[in-house]
């Protein structure tokens, strides 16, 4: 993709009555220069760059405004779902992540734990966050030594470091929306 931005230097060069002959003396740069900038015909050192910005006062922002990389959007439709069962438990996926693999990554998932289950691990924690909401049922959560009842409404978020288990204590199935970061369910099985 060509960068493109002399049309807005030249529109803002204007607007001010800054003179091609002034931003050429003050940035340095011969008259010719500006001109094939303004034309598109050349692309300007960034150095160059960021004194023409300077001189005119534009910003920066604006004349990057239209080369700003979009964002991938991910979509996981209903019927689409990608859906685990481990153990009594099942993790049906609603988010996923788009490839970017960083700190700032989510994983989504509806969680259905049958009686006298439990997800999680009494003896090691994960890297990241966590944050779930209890949807039906009654769960009980242990982090580390410490003991939490949820039901229905009950929120709960906690870095994952510490070794945690939500276990279903009711006679129904427990169900949650779960939300964790950095991905560790599904990333694997994509």
């Amino acid at each position: 993709m060509e960068y493109k931005f002399g049309d807005k230097i030249r529109e803002i060069r204007e607007k001010k009555k800054i003179t091609l002959k002034e931003v050429a003396e003050k940035a340095f740069v011969s008259e010719s220069l500006i001109s094939q900038i303004e034309r598109n015909k050349v692309s300007p050192a960034i150095d160059t760059l960021l004194k023409i910005a300077e001189i005119i006062d534009i910003d920066l922002e604006y004349l990057f405004s239209d080369f700003k990389r979009t964002k991938s959007v991910s979509i996981v439709k209903n019927d689409e779902r990608k859906k685990i069962i481990i153990e009594g438990i099942s993790y049906e996926q609603i988010s996923k992540t788009v490839g970017s693999n960083n700190d700032y990554d989510i994983e989504a998932y509806f969680l259905e734990i049958k009686p006298e289950h439990e997800k999680g691990s009494k003896e090691y924690g994960h890297i990241g966050r966590e944050f779930g909401i209890i949807i039906e049922g009654k769960g009980e959560f242990i982090f580390g030594k410490e003991k939490y009842i949820l039901e229905k409404g009950d929120s709960i978020s906690f870095s994952s470091d510490i070794p945690h288990i939500l276990k279903n204590i009711g006679s129904d199935i427990l169900k949650a929306f779960w939300v964790v970061t950095p991905p560790k369910m599904f990333s694997k099985q994509i």
